[in-house]
């Protein structure tokens, strides 16, 4: 549950991230995940080094709230924000900040790290899709749709923004027709994906064809 006392904005941010478990749960996928990093050169932040929301539910017996999720980010981004002092247009280290941020819901500097990589590499196809997600999680949906088709212009087999592609325009634009379209056009440009994500994306099409 979201803290009551946080500033609005961070309880509506939270929110919509619960609803987008909802909305996972319906089509049977998750935004951001099934494919993420097939497509790029540049390595994701380690597992290990990030702690994730549902680990520290886990040990503690309830969710921690932001403030107390913003804490933790900052104390996992300080060897990385220190090497940036030295190298502040390292694309793929600013990646690695906003993916800590992303990870604890502060989706905000999520977005302002990812940004800071993409000026200083606008190739950073992992970058854009990954700032696409908290555009959404923030409320931005015109925003997370125009990095996605982005991603797509610059390459148009990238699996994670056709998959994510699908899922906005089925949440969020009740575009069913439109998320099919992303999602056929993921499988048939990409005949190499294993049988389980296959199965996962005909999964969501049957989902959304249904409605």
């Amino acid at each position: 549950m979201p803290d009551e006392t946080a500033p609005s904005g961070s309880v509506w941010q939270a929110r919509q991230v619960y609803g987008m478990a909802v909305v996972c749960l319906l089509v049977g996928l998750a935004i951001g995940y099934l494919f993420r990093g097939s497509q790029s050169s540049v390595p994701p932040v380690p597992q290990a080094s990030v702690t994730r929301p549902a680990a520290i539910a886990g040990a503690m017996g309830q969710l921690p709230g932001l403030e107390q999720m913003k804490l933790m980010a900052d104390k996992k981004a300080e060897p990385l924000l220190a090497k940036l002092k030295s190298d502040p247009n390292n694309s793929g280290l600013l990646l690695q900040v906003g993916n800590i941020y992303k990870a604890t819901h502060q989706f905000k500097d999520a977005i302002g790290y990812y940004d800071r990589a993409l000026k200083a590499d606008s190739k950073n196809i992992l970058a854009r899709n990954e700032m696409a997600s908290c555009l959404y999680y923030t409320g931005d949906v015109d925003g997370a749709l125009a990095q996605l088709e982005q991603s797509i212009k610059d390459d148009p087999k990238n699996a994670d923004a056709l998959f994510n592609l699908g899922v906005i325009k089925f949440d969020a634009k009740k575009d069913a027709k439109g998320a099919v379209a992303a999602w056929q056009q993921l499988l048939k440009s990409n005949p190499e994906l294993d049988s389980h994500k296959k199965a996962e994306v005909r999964k969501a099409i049957a989902g959304a064809s249904k409605g």
